[in-house]
């Protein structure tokens, strides 16, 4: 039998019921008694071992230190309880008396999220030339001493050339063509610098007489570009939401306290002073993003 459920705020305005993040939840029929707690998002599932026989009743028990208890009896029939979905909406306790006012109340405004995201780019830094010769008598029979001439009939030559980027480098649109000499009867391998890369190499065979050839390939530097951004969050209530791209980085909060601007890193604990975060992957999308949501402390307002 698998329980499956949400914890949620209680409040008159349905807009307000956030969900609740750290809810121990005990589900117990008698015999067994399971635990857990609920997600960032408030999802909770129990699953007990075997079968929970018809007629006995499953309670379910809601605990948090700032919400009241709260317990739910699942119906009757093992069929009827694992087909349902539980929503737990928990009451807030009250404040104690001598609170403070909302006069008295630090105030947070003008909030910004910074973060980086890195990206790779290509910058061409110049480019790259040489020029080699291939050196042939023509006219010469190839009498079967390779290399020859595509048809076998002339003696030929052939020579090779190659460059190298430099670490971190790569050419590109890389060029190859025979400039001085009896052209027509030369021929460029271009398999070595087709696809370009760091190093690239280009040979040529030539049967009449000396050619020359030149190499030409432009140069691009591969780096990693962290571009700062900023995104506004939404205040809902006492809570402050807001998504992030799954390559961010460097994750921190720009606000007034008070009027007087400050910065907040978020860091890995997710923690603020004025505030206390959860976060979650969204999955239903195709790229996951981050889902931020951060509750007010007491002593605070937006």
């Amino acid at each position: 039998m698998t329980i499956q459920g949400a914890v949620i705020r209680r409040d008159d305005d349905p807009r307000k019921e956030l969900p609740i993040a750290d809810v121990l939840v005990t589900a117990s029929d008698g015999v067994i008694s399971l635990s857990t707690r609920s997600s960032a998002s408030g999802y909770f599932t129990i699953v007990f071992p075997g079968v929970v026989l018809p007629g006995r009743t499953v309670v379910l028990s809601f605990k948090h230190p700032d919400y009241k208890p709260l317990d739910l009896k699942l119906e009757t029939g093992v069929r009827l309880a694992s087909r349902q979905l539980y929503v737990a909406a928990l009451e807030p306790n009250p404040l104690p008396p001598g609170s403070l006012s909302d006069h008295s109340l630090s105030v947070v405004s003008n909030i910004r999220v910074r973060y980086t995201v890195n990206s790779e780019t290509e910058e061409n830094i110049g480019s790259a030339v040489k020029i080699f010769q291939v050196v042939n008598k023509g006219n010469v029979p190839c009498n079967h001493q390779s290399p020859c001439s595509p048809g076998g009939n002339w003696k030929a030559a052939s020579g090779a050339v190659s460059l190298d980027a430099g670490s971190g480098n790569e050419f590109r649109n890389v060029r190859a063509s025979c400039i001085a000499g009896p052209c027509p009867f030369t021929r460029i391998d271009s398999s070595g610098f087709a696809r370009g890369g760091r190093t690239i190499s280009a040979s040529a065979l030539d049967w009449s007489d000396t050619a020359t050839f030149l190499l030409e390939a432009e140069v691009f530097h591969n780096s990693i570009r962290s571009n700062l951004r900023q995104s506004y969050p939404v205040a809902f209530g006492q809570t402050l939401n807001f998504t992030l791209p799954p390559t961010q980085e460097g994750v921190s909060i720009e606000a007034d306290i008070d009027g007087a601007p400050m910065v907040f890193p978020l860091g890995p604990n997710l923690y603020l002073s004025w505030a206390t975060c959860t976060a979650r992957t969204n999955t239903a999308e195709h790229e996951k993003t981050t889902v931020y949501r951060c509750e007010l402390k007491p002593g605070y307002r937006f």
